[in-house]
């Protein structure tokens, strides 16, 4: 056989092994998941809402925007429109062609990663270089973005395979936390600890659900509890000089209200305005400049304001639904690449939420997290749209319940 036909002879093999995937995925499918699906859809809806009531007033006064109102709604709706397209789009694809991402996504994933930090090609915004653009252009994207989706494929494709070596150091440990600790110090070079932790966290999760050795879960929760009881109730961060102004925010969010502390303190004040009811959707106060960010990492302050306790414990209620129905189908998941698949993006979702809420209300010092299908960011809008279409293309799947 010449060195044609062996080319020839495996592109045939190849196309083959294709049809066969094909066929069996097509004999496989079945209809989404409709309840994850709708409730994503509704927490869309409703953030989209929330995300014009927000911003008009600062992009009415602001000469960036054009002193246009809708400019944050209009620009949000159409990373919205693209991000659905892609959902439904991702959700007819066989999950399992996701494996063969897996070392792309991770490579390019430290590739812009490495790239954010360097002056000149990062964006320099608010004390920090986290953005990559396009010249020419107005387009930017935090490259920590996409490292979250490409952290979730990587890992979900090499746990899988692993099944008992995870238990090892070796296997289990060793390798992810290097690449972990690699992506914690390129995220520390931006700075961006919020998206250090929460890449940090999803990976730490996948790790624990992907069956590493409880002796080294216990190690790292200890670890955690008390790096965070030095950090928090010690004067370490002042001898380090690293941002513990956000340390006496926390513990008082009035210290310094027209300084240092303004930001918390006007978050109070409009969650205390709002009180059971709200003030009613779009007769908030506090976003007529008083609270900074109020479009973005604080917008669930003008959703207590405006919505009231009722509204927003309604909202925090559609996010526990839409995280409990995705560890619902991480358990009844065909294989365990697609129940590690689930457990990344419902663990993001999880862990957005919560940070967010826990930040906007007080209950942990600032981080910076945006809030998932709220906070205005096309390119965060559309990736985590992407990611529900990862969970509504493993979802297909799932086998029936048997009758009878």
């Amino acid at each position: 056989m010449t060195r044609e036909q062996q080319r020839e002879y495996r592109r045939q093999k190849i196309r083959e092994q294709r049809r066969r995937e094909r066929e069996a995925w097509e004999a496989a499918r079945g209809p989404m998941d409709l309840p994850f699906l709708l409730l994503a859809l509704i927490l869309l809806v409703i953030g989209l809402i929330m995300l014009l009531s927000a911003s008009f007033p600062s992009a009415q006064a602001s000469e960036s925007c054009g002193y246009d109102p809708l400019y944050y709604f209009k620009r949000q709706g159409a990373f919205a429109l693209l991000g659905l397209f892609a959902m439904f789009w991702v959700s007819k694809i066989n999950y399992q062609r996701f494996r063969g991402l897996a070392r792309i996504a991770i490579v390019l994933s430290f590739i812009l990663l490495i790239l954010t930090p360097i002056p000149g090609i990062g964006i320099w915004r608010n004390g920090a270089r986290r953005w990559l653009g396009v010249p020419g252009t107005s387009f930017q994207f935090q490259p920590s973005e996409l490292a979250k989706l490409g952290i979730i494929v990587y890992f979900s494709a090499s746990i899988a395979k692993k099944r008992e070596k995870m238990l090892t150091f070796k296997n289990g440990i060793l390798p992810y936390g290097l690449m972990l600790m690699a992506i914690a110090v390129l995220m520390a070079l931006e700075p961006h600890a919020s998206g250090m932790v929460l890449l940090v966290g999803i990976g730490a999760v996948m790790l624990v659900v992907g069956g590493i050795d409880w002796r080294w879960v216990a190690a790292g929760l200890t670890a955690g509890v008390a790096g965070g009881y030095l950090l928090l109730f010690t004067d370490l961060m002042e001898k380090i000089g690293y941002n513990s102004d956000r340390i006496t925010t926390w513990r008082d969010a009035f210290w310094d209200p027209t300084d240092k502390s303004f930001q918390m303190a006007q978050s109070l004040i409009a969650i205390g305005s709002g009180g059971l009811l709200g003030l009613g959707l779009g007769k908030g106060r506090q976003k007529f400049m008083f609270l900074p960010e109020e479009h973005n990492d604080f917008i669930f302050a003008i959703v207590c304001e405006e919505l009231g306790l009722v509204g927003a414990t309604l909202i925090m209620l559609l996010f526990a639904l839409l995280i409990i129905r995705g560890y619902w189908l991480a358990i009844h998941a065909k294989d365990r690449f697609g129940s590690l698949l689930i457990v990344g993006v419902t663990t993001q979702i999880a862990l957005q939420t919560f940070l967010n809420i826990a930040v906007v209300t007080g209950l942990i010092p600032a981080t910076g997290i945006s809030l998932p299908f709220f906070s205005y960011g096309g390119t965060a809008l559309a990736i985590q749209l992407v990611e529900v279409g990862v969970v509504l293309s493993v979802s297909r799947q799932i086998p029936a319940p048997k009758s009878g």
